[in-house]
């Protein structure tokens, strides 16, 4: 056995994570009472630019007026990307305004540990300027061919980074992969193609003490497709799924 061991950084049950427009308070309140363990609420792809501001204030109104913790539920927010002009305001408001009521911030697009760095700066600021007694965690969204080349160095990372997610939709954008829904096999590969992305995150978290987490399947009326996308992650190591729809939540 090494010297070096890297032990989990911090327990939470992950295993079906429900994500979440900002943009619909109806879904929100839903989601509270939801039987999803860990609940995101989007600021970030699901949210239209026009809708970015209202989005926000509704997720400070419901992490203040919500007991999530009460109701057996980890939350997290998903900010928009480093380089959009709505990220600082993202960490800004929900932090100054609610960060006491939050658990972890979901940062998108990672592709370099320093991407992490900067949100990190900017909570570190927050909480000590506002004397917040709880500490928000920093999980990490690995969709881009430059995040799965970092994986390892991403993982690494210290600080507040508890999670690594597979965005798989926008990774394969990045590598120009040919898909048939998102997160589901294309006939003409034969064999799973997630199989080394996934096996590569998960290595990269277990090695740094990190949760690894799936992402979405994008067919909600494929409930069978889901589950057997679920079950090749659990092969691997994986502990939770996304579910993008409140009727995956189950499976």
């Amino acid at each position: 056995m090494s010297h070096t061991i890297h032990h989990l950084k911090k327990l939470r049950l992950q295993r079906s994570e429900l994500a979440v427009p900002g943009s619909s308070t109806e879904m929100i309140d839903k989601a509270a009472n939801s039987a999803a363990d860990f609940v995101f609420l989007d600021i970030e792809d699901a949210v239209a630019p026009p809708d970015k501001e209202r989005a926000r204030k509704n997720i400070i109104q419901a992490l203040n007026d919500i007991d999530w913790r009460a109701k057996g539920k980890t939350v997290s927010v998903r900010i928009n990307g480093l380089d959009t002009h709505y990220m600082y305001r993202d960490v800004v408001d929900v932090m100054e305004q609610a960060g006491d009521r939050l658990d972890t911030i979901l940062v998108p697009k990672v592709g370099v540990p320093a991407d992490l760095y900067m949100v990190e700066a900017m909570v570190n600021q927050i909480e000590m300027a506002k004397g917040f007694k709880t500490r928000v965690g920093l999980e990490a969204l690995i969709e881009t061919a430059l995040g799965m080349a970092n994986v390892e160095a991403i993982a690494a990372t210290p600080g507040r980074l508890e999670a690594m997610h597979f965005g798989v939709a926008d990774y394969a954008a990045s590598n120009k992969a040919r898909t048939v829904n998102i997160g589901g096999l294309n006939p003409d590969y034969p064999g799973d193609q997630w199989h080394f992305a996934l096996s590569r995150m998960t290595v990269a978290c277990r090695a740094y003490g990190l949760r690894a987490i799936d992402g979405p399947f994008g067919d909600f009326s494929d409930p069978e497709g889901y589950k057997a996308a679920a079950k090749r992650a659990a092969a691997l190591g994986i502990e939770g799924k996304w579910a993008i729809h409140p009727s995956q939540i189950a499976l």
